[in-house]
């Protein structure tokens, strides 16, 4: 602590869909004062940026040709985190069916990382009390210096229970699969890979509850403020 005043902490959440990452980050970030960076909601803009400009999303060339020309603004506030593109809030069609099975395929994209990553860096940098950022490649490519590393993990079938959940009416078994693909295709892309740092925090979910995980990263960021 400097003065008394609390140095600011870069969080890196990181793990693959349906480990509670986002509900998590935010509130853990609200907890404690901090900003929060959805890092997956910034790819599914520029997704979505793509599918709206008619980019051929099985063309790399044709995406990374166009990946510098949306504008991409993400608001930080964990109470009411927005995004838009080219001015345009797109919290909610980011989060069609058709963006989420194109977004692993434009994330591939060397350009459309580079551009998202540098993005992602200036508003960590930039977050005056500290910030969450979660993602899947935080840890060990866009904040490879965070304070705090965390690796949320879950078996498939919890993940695809929580996810179906969240997605109304959605089939358990088919979510799984649709989980199984995605985790394969993060994790073996060349380009920053789904992957848990080396000096990450695992954190196994799968018998938690939500509560429980934001007690026990609300713990972990507290101990490191206090340089435990």
């Amino acid at each position: 602590m400097e003065n008394g005043v609390a140095k600011p902490v870069i969080v890196a959440i990181d793990g693959p869909a349906g480990t509670g990452k986002s509900s998590t980050s935010k509130a853990v970030a609200a907890q404690l004062g901090l900003s929060y960076l959805d890092t997956g909601a910034q790819y599914r803009a520029i997704t979505w940026w793509m599918v709206n400009n008619g980019i051929d999303i099985d063309d790399p060339t044709a995406i990374a040709a166009v990946a510098g020309k949306a504008e991409i603004v993400s608001g930080t506030d964990p109470a009411n985190p927005t995004i838009t593109v080219d001015g345009t809030d797109v919290a909610g069609p980011i989060r069609t069916q058709e963006v989420s099975s194109k977004v692993s395929a434009v994330s591939a994209v060397p350009e459309v990382r580079a551009r998202i990553t540098e993005l992602q860096r200036s508003l960590a940098t930039s977050a005056e009390h500290g910030i969450v950022v979660e993602g899947r490649d935080i840890g060990t490519t866009v904040l490879p210096d965070a304070d705090l590393k965390i690796f949320l993990t879950a078996s498939p079938e919890a993940r695809a229970a929580r996810r179906s959940g969240e997605l109304k009416g959605a089939d358990v078994h088919a979510t799984r699969e649709a989980l199984i693909k995605r985790d394969a295709a993060d994790s073996s892309r060349k380009a920053s890979p789904l992957a848990k740092a080396d000096d990450a925090v695992e954190v196994d979910t799968t018998d938690l509850t939500l509560a429980q995980v934001i007690e026990c990263v609300v713990t972990l960021v507290e101990e490191k403020r206090a340089g435990k």
